[in-house]
């Protein structure tokens, strides 16, 4: 899975996962079977309903209209999901990690008449391959991503630090925590990098210097993965 760093208005760099091509596609069949399925829905009930499909705008109204908008509504009022990306845990972002204003969601739709259907999703696989960073033509206009929320989780995870042997602490304050308490910081800075949520580094850099009476110039992400790692070469000590 392809990472790429973003600089918040905190000073904070967080690491995104970008979503992999397959997970794309996996979500675009899923939302094309989800237009199709609607649209052939609406025909078998208005051929029910005996409407005459001499009226074309009515027709268009209520099976056309939604399919067709189905991306820039859904992403839109869905913070950045369809039913596809949903399930496949996916979300558009701003490059920045923040949400996408529907300026963002917009360009990106009226995109992929080249990224998707002028070349049949070509555009957008070779866009993305060559780019790296989950951008499709659409998204590159739009300054926008895809990333992937799914949690990876492996025993690294469910263990503190890997520190070096060379490795020189700078809080002794540290030790104030106890096991179970620095386990939930490390889980709550961990998952917060992953997904970008920034104010819960904030709060995490916050409460720590509360109970350890820390002064510090680092900025909070680095303070917090030094407080975690200044833990670990503490208890390894004991």
């Amino acid at each position: 899975m392809n990472q790429f760093q973003i600089e918040t208005a905190q000073n904070i760099s967080i690491t995104q996962n970008t979503s992999n091509l397959g997970e794309r596609m996996l979500a675009y069949l899923i939302d094309s079977f989800v237009i199709g399925a609607y649209t052939l829905l609406m025909i078998l009930l208005l051929v029910s309903l005996e409407i005459d499909f001499g009226d074309l705008w009515a027709l268009y109204l209520v099976v056309s209209l939604p399919a067709f908008l189905y991306y820039v509504l859904l992403e839109t009022f869905t913070d950045g999901k369809t039913i596809g990306k949903g399930l496949m845990k996916l979300r558009v972002v701003k490059l920045d990690g923040s949400k996408p204003n529907f300026g963002n969601y917009f360009i990106r739709w009226m995109l992929r008449i080249i990224d998707v259907v002028l070349t049949s999703g070509g555009g957008a696989v070779l866009t993305i391959l060559i780019r790296g960073n989950g951008q499709r033509i659409g998204d590159i206009a739009a300054g926008t991503t895809v990333i992937s929320e799914k949690q990876r989780v492996s025993l690294r995870d469910t263990l503190l630090r890997e520190i070096p042997l060379d490795y020189i602490p700078t809080f002794a304050q540290v030790t104030v925590f106890e096991d179970r308490e620095m386990q939930t910081i490390k889980q709550l800075f961990d998952k917060a990098r992953r997904n970008g949520h920034h104010n819960v580094i904030l709060s995490l850099d916050k409460r720590i210097k509360e109970v350890t009476e820390i002064s510090t110039t680092m900025t909070p992400v680095e303070f917090v993965d030094k407080v975690i790692k200044d833990y670990n070469y503490y208890t390894q000590k004991l």
